[in-house]
Order: C-alpha cells, then structure tokens, then sequence
C-alpha cells in the first residue's frame, strides 16, 4: 500500500525507521533490561522479552502493519544504526479507536526509551519529527497522546509540545493537539526502504 508516511526519517540526533526481523539481536538484550521500565506501561506484545525467533517475528508483523498503513512503529536509532534507543509510533485512529490509515481522521503517537537513555530528549525528538509528518498527511485534525495518568515521565512529553489535556478515560489521559502545516526544520524523509550499510546491534 501506498502512504503517505515515509518508512525513514533522520532528525539532528537519530535515524528513525520501520522495523525489520534483522533487528531481533539488537533488541533482545534491551528489552530484557526494560522489564521494569516498560512493563507497567507498554502493551505486552511490545514489550515483552521473546527468543530470537519469536522476536524476529514479532517484527516481521510491525513492518507488515506499517507496509498495509495499519500502525506506523518506528525503531530509534543512532544516526550510524549502531545503537537501538526505542521506539517511536504513528496510529490512525477514528471514533472507534484504530484503523487503517485510510479510515483515520487523527493520529495517535506512542513511544518508549531505553531507560539507559531516559532524560536527553529523544523522545521529544521523535515526537516532533511525527507531529510533522502527521501534519502532511490530508484529513488529519488532531494527534492524540494516551498515557497512564500514573506515567509522570511520559505525560510530560505532550505538555513540552503544546498539547492538552482532552480527558481520562479510566487510567489513560488522552492529549491532544490540532496538526497544522509541516515546517519542523530538519527532518529528512524517505518513503521507500532505505539501502542502509549496517543494522543495529548491541552496543
């Protein structure tokens, strides 16, 4: 499928693109060490530690959806691929929560780090360069934020970009902000797979 959204994004710190099975390894030892950290917050099809294989296929699903516009997950990167620092989504949404991106009139972003590179603004990087994308894409309105309302960390993100506060629905604060023209200086955007020299893998 088509889409508008591109499969890679560089930004002044990071490589941002779609996931792919070949970045199993590198990811299995970071999801081991975020048990703690991502467990209480991160769907458990995302989070949770799987043997390679499993891992792989996992991924293998995330570049299916995001090849069919169905969800958008990014892994973050270091600009050399070197280093996974986490994760980084584009969700179509309508009324009735998730759908293809050709049914969707907003987005939801979604995102997580690496506890090991907390607190340096890479996910507020990555936001950004979403919020951009999203804004070029025609019929979107608003992107949304959904997060446990125990989640201080991550609830402060919407708040640096200017969103606010729609409502709660159970324990998830819902953020929004309406999307208007592209203009986040410095991001560069591909929309087909990039012939990329290296993978990431453990540092």
């Amino acid at each position: 499928m088509d889409t508008p959204i591109p499969v890679a994004l560089r930004t002044a710190r990071m490589l941002l693109r779609s996931w792919n099975p070949e970045d199993a390894p590198a990811l299995a030892p970071i999801l081991v060490a975020n048990v703690a950290h991502l467990g209480p917050w991160i769907p458990a099809h995302v989070a949770t530690p799987a043997p390679l294989s499993a891992l792989a296929e996992r991924l293998s699903g995330f570049a299916a959806d995001f090849a069919a516009g169905r969800g958008f997950r990014y892994a973050l990167l270091t600009p050399d691929e070197s280093q996974i620092l986490g994760e980084a989504d584009l969700f179509p949404r309508a009324a009735t929560g998730r759908v293809p991106l050709g049914e969707a009139d907003h987005v939801e972003l979604g995102y997580w780090l690496d506890a090991a590179v907390t607190g340096r603004g890479y996910a507020t990087e990555a936001a950004r360069a979403l919020l951009d994308v999203a804004a070029t894409v025609p019929g979107m309105t608003h992107a949304e934020i959904r997060c446990d309302r125990g989640n201080a960390p991550s609830a402060a993100l919407p708040q640096r970009l200017g969103f606010h506060l729609a409502g709660v629905e159970g324990e998830l604060q819902i953020w929004r902000k309406p999307l208007q023209g592209s203009g986040v200086p410095g991001v560069k955007c591909c929309f087909s797979r990039p012939a990329l020299a290296t993978r990431a893998r453990p540092s």
